[in-house]
């Protein structure tokens, strides 16, 4: 399945919560319009960045919803996170996104259940079929999960479902991604899931970015991946290394702690997290004021 739409930088998206925990739409739709208008063309809501996980399946439908209704009138795509470590749930919550109109959908490996390749592969087989024709993207992020979906299993997806179009993978194993760069299949697409290792990935063959870092700065991290997707390497090397220091500091405590509070800081959202979500300690706090002093 071609997908031409897939490549370039794409934003986990954050959700903004009011002060009683709740979801708080105005700023949601601020922030998506802030997206597009920054240069970024595909956004994906109620993922890790997204705090999904504290969510209740009605609360995600309305974020995928909102998300939907306002990057679609801007021209802009949608791959809405539905995975989970529940199957039939995994499978129902990817049917509503396409029926709400995603364009298409991410699932994460399954977590805490550890399950086998064969596990993974079974799951992932599971979730094409009940969707065919529906694109879909693999999710792997082994130091959340604690389970790697391997080379040799992305590939063996990739090759049997043709609606398995992309992987996210944020393994940070080189090797194994190179492997599946190498071998994967023609239209298969492969992002970065890790803001600091895009720049050497896509310049292995990766078709772009699942970025943390755009919610900041989306001009900046979506001119980083389009120059560099298009060979223009100097240019893309001096934003890497301008970026740089905020796409590390964002995962100096558990994300999005940081990047809530960086967003707080540039006045763009209130800093409210979910439980077991806390916001970052002072010396975090006096770290991305300075880097956020440096950016501007």
């Amino acid at each position: 399945m071609k997908i031409d739409w897939l490549r370039g930088c794409g934003t986990a998206l954050i959700t903004p919560f009011n002060n009683d925990g709740s979801i708080d739409d105005d700023c949601f739709k601020r922030l998506v319009t802030r997206q597009i208008k920054n240069g970024v063309q595909i956004l994906i809501p109620c993922g890790t960045t997204g705090e999904a996980v504290t969510m209740s399946e009605e609360e995600k439908i309305h974020v995928v919803r909102m998300t939907i209704e306002a990057a679609h009138k801007l021209g802009a795509k949608v791959i809405a996170g539905t995975g989970s470590s529940n199957t039939a749930a995994t499978i129902d919550f990817t049917r509503k996104a396409r029926e709400l109109g995603a364009d298409a959908a991410l699932a994460v490996a399954p977590y805490y259940n550890k399950p086998t390749q064969e596990g993974l592969f079974a799951h992932f087989a599971e979730i094409a079929k009940s969707v065919k024709k529906f694109p879909l993207m693999l999710y792997n992020v082994p130091g959340r999960t604690c389970s790697n979906i391997s080379a040799e299993t992305t590939l063996r997806l990739a090759e049997e479902f043709e609606n398995i179009v992309a992987t996210k993978e944020a393994s940070g194993n080189f090797s194994q991604i190179m492997e599946i760069i190498a071998k994967r299949p023609k239209n298969f697409k492969v992002f970065s899931g890790d803001d600091a290792t895009t720049l050497p990935l896509i310049s292995v063959g990766a078709d772009g970015l699942i970025s943390v870092c755009s919610n900041e700065i989306p001009n900046e991290t979506s001119k980083m991946v389009a120059k560099a997707l298009d060979g223009a390497w100097t240019s893309a090397r001096k934003l890497h290394y301008k970026i740089l220091p905020l796409m590390e500091a964002n995962f100096t405590e558990a994300s999005p702690a940081p990047c809530k509070f960086v967003m707080k800081e540039m006045g763009l959202l209130e800093e409210n997290l979910r439980l077991p979500l806390v916001p970052v300690t002072e010396p975090t706090r006096e770290k991305l004021k300075e880097i956020l002093k440096e950016l501007r």
